[in-house]
């Protein structure tokens, strides 16, 4: 950090950053949610009976290996496509998949799921493109499955019960998300079940698994119905978005004024 004393971000730059953190640090999917619904949404993926539990682990893992493998063989074909992100079409058609769960609840979660995720991916994946992300690239690609592990705006706790802020994720998913770029690079994607895809999937749940819990409690109220159900899942994909842009947001940063400049800025900034 010696070499960014005295080095200040440029003002518009730190406009963007201080908008970046306010939506990755305070900006949680249950505060929507708690909107929406007009009273408290809580949930913990423990609290459910031990089958329901592993019915949703399951759901998660299949989800986001489902996404890995669109992100790894498809997203680089939208690579040279120019324009503004196609936001409100990813969202409508979230929208859709989110009735089927609130018409039939927690039942649907293993069809739902995947859909809504990789929806949210390629929603993500557009506005990496608009933020100059090179979508050839693997590290780019995993960047996007990156952006479903850094809801820490309700400073949601995993496991071990430690707090992580957006730098601090950042840091612990990079060693997964480097060895799954060196795998990929190196042997393509004929085993999927190859232990740097399977610990990248398995990091970026622990996370997902947290606000998948929460979209779950609210489409889980008996009276949402298919409405409230496509409502939710427009507030999932919204709050995604949010953090997209956040996300590739640093990143732009970072590739113009030096990552060490753009963290030092950002966790001085209150």
């Amino acid at each position: 950090m010696s070499k960014v004393i005295n080095v200040r971000l440029p003002d518009v730059a730190r406009e963007e950053l201080a908008e970046a953190k306010r939506v990755l640090e305070h900006h949680g999917i249950a505060d929507r949610l708690t909107e929406m619904l007009g009273a408290p949404v809580t949930a913990s993926l423990k609290l459910l009976p031990d089958v329901a539990e592993k019915a949703v682990y399951r759901a998660i893992d299949k989800s986001l290996t489902v996404a890995l493998d669109v992100a790894l063989r498809t997203l680089g074909n939208d690579s040279i496509r120019t324009g503004k992100p196609r936001l409100l079409t990813h969202k409508l058609l979230a929208g859709l998949s989110g009735a089927a769960g609130g018409m039939f609840g927690g039942a649907t979660i293993a069809a739902e799921l995947p859909v809504s995720t990789v929806l949210i991916l390629r929603s993500v994946a557009d506005i990496a493109r608009s933020e100059g992300e090179d979508l050839s690239e693997v590290e780019t690609r995993l960047a996007c499955l990156e952006v479903f592990a850094l809801d820490s705006g309700n400073q949601s706790r995993v496991d071990d019960d430690t707090e992580l802020g957006y730098f601090a994720v950042r840091a612990a998913m990079a060693k997964q998300i480097r060895d799954a770029s060196q795998y990929v690079v190196k042997y393509g994607l004929s085993n999927p079940s190859a232990p740097p895809l399977v610990k990248l999937v398995a990091k970026i749940g622990e996370r997902f698994g947290l606000v998948v819990s929460e979209k779950l409690a609210a489409q889980a109220i008996p009276v949402i119905g298919a409405l409230g159900g496509a409502l939710i899942n427009s507030y999932f994909i919204d709050h995604y978005q949010d953090i997209a842009r956040a996300h590739f947001t640093i990143r732009r940063l970072e590739r113009t004024h030096g990552q060490a400049l753009v963290q030092a800025t950002y966790e001085e900034m209150e």
